[in-house]
């Protein structure tokens, strides 16, 4: 029997939809609830990592994953020409033939666990969103159609500006802004970017990842003090600039740049949620207890780890404090350890630190994640 019989999930995107299968997975009946009536998502590419590949395949979707997105064995880093610096080995620990590095489009990934979701029968209510979570326990929760409903949990997997984590921890400051612009360019495959590749020693941090065979994105990490609006006008021709001392594959792309060219900027933000990450039977996951910036590509590998262990601690745990004790002594040290390095990359780009030191964080993070979580 797992330590509890039912639980609700706020937020239907990676954390909450990992959750909700591995929690069904322990025994424990799910209701997954997301404000968007469509439970749509939109976004660019993501980069995912060996360790992200892995949960993929404790969540039965590394298969799909592989056949729609696209993997490699490594991750490579260029000078600012796209001549070589160095291989960055990407596999994970245990010999378990999982590639070490790959990329996929976000909807991809969020159609893939909304069809196991689907497949395992899981109850999704869409539209709805929680008007109040009142002390105690079991939890009687109101909803903003007007009915309540009592669980021995609930999940908060309701994203960086989660609102669930301003209800319940107000002591918790929200997302901060670390100084980097983060540039998103989905565009088709450059023949030369079979990889995760990184383009370093310029005036700042670039990089391309295949996400399918026709496609990849792009991402510019622009050192900026203060958060600027940019219209989306003028979105390419400021890209091209930023671009205009690169050689090689990174001038390519900056010369295909159209007007109507899929180009996002958006500030890098990060929030951290000290220990622990649950109270009076509510408990963060993903983002809502530790959103990270991107340097690692370890933010949706965060998110579906969580849910896995949630599940895991549900079925080894006799109580609800008991499974999220364990939760915590599994999830905490991992999931700050890639928060605190990826601000370590940021601050040496911002900085403009030599690639090598750069390198260096990056093959010892993934070193470290690598290891079972």
């Amino acid at each position: 029997m797992p330590a509890f019989t039912n639980a609700l999930i706020i937020g239907g995107g990676i954390a909450g939809m990992s959750a909700a299968l591995s929690l069904t997975e322990a025994g424990v009946r799910v209701r997954l609830i997301d404000r968007d009536a469509h439970w749509g998502v939109s976004g660019a590419g993501i980069t995912i990592t060996g360790p992200t590949l892995r949960v993929m395949k404790r969540l039965g979707i590394l298969d799909e994953v592989l056949k729609q997105g696209w993997t490699s064995a490594d991750i490579r880093a260029c000078d600012p020409d796209g001549n070589i610096l160095s291989e960055i080995a990407g596999k994970t620990s245990g010999g378990d033939g999982i590639p070490g590095a790959g990329g996929i489009m976000r909807p991809t990934l969020h159609r893939l666990l909304a069809e196991r979701v689907k497949a395992e029968g899981i109850d999704v209510s869409l539209g709805l969103t929680v008007q109040d979570i009142p002390k105690g326990r079991p939890k009687t929760v109101t909803f903003s159609d007007g009915t309540e409903a009592t669980y021995d949990l609930v999940v908060a997997a309701d994203g960086i500006f989660s609102d669930t984590r301003k209800a319940l921890f107000p002591e918790v400051d929200g997302p901060k802004y670390v100084g980097q612009i983060c540039w998103r360019l989905m565009a088709p495959r450059h023949p030369g970017i079979d990889r995760r590749t990184y383009f370093l020693g310029g005036p700042m941090k670039i990089g391309m990842n295949p996400v399918s065979p026709d496609e990849m994105y792009m991402f510019l990490l622009e050192p900026v003090e203060t958060v600027e609006w940019i219209p989306d006008e003028e979105l390419p021709a400021r890209l091209a600039k930023l671009m205009e001392s690169y050689g090689g594959i990174v001038a390519d792309v900056r010369d295909s740049l159209t007007p109507d060219s899929n180009i996002v900027a958006r500030p890098l933000e990060t929030v951290v949620c000290p220990a622990p990450w649950y109270r009076d039977g509510v408990v963060l996951i993903g983002d809502a207890a530790h959103a990270t910036t991107p340097q690692l590509a370890s933010g949706a590998g965060m998110a579906m780890e969580d849910g896995v262990v949630l599940g895991e601690c549900a079925a080894s745990e006799t109580s609800v404090e008991a499974a999220l004790e364990a939760f915590m002594a599994r999830r905490f040290d991992r999931c700050a350890f890639v928060v605190d390095k990826s601000l370590t990359l940021g601050r040496l780009e911002k900085a403009g630190s030599s690639p090598i030191d750069q390198i260096k964080v990056v093959e010892e993070a993934l070193a470290e994640l690598n290891q079972p979580y």
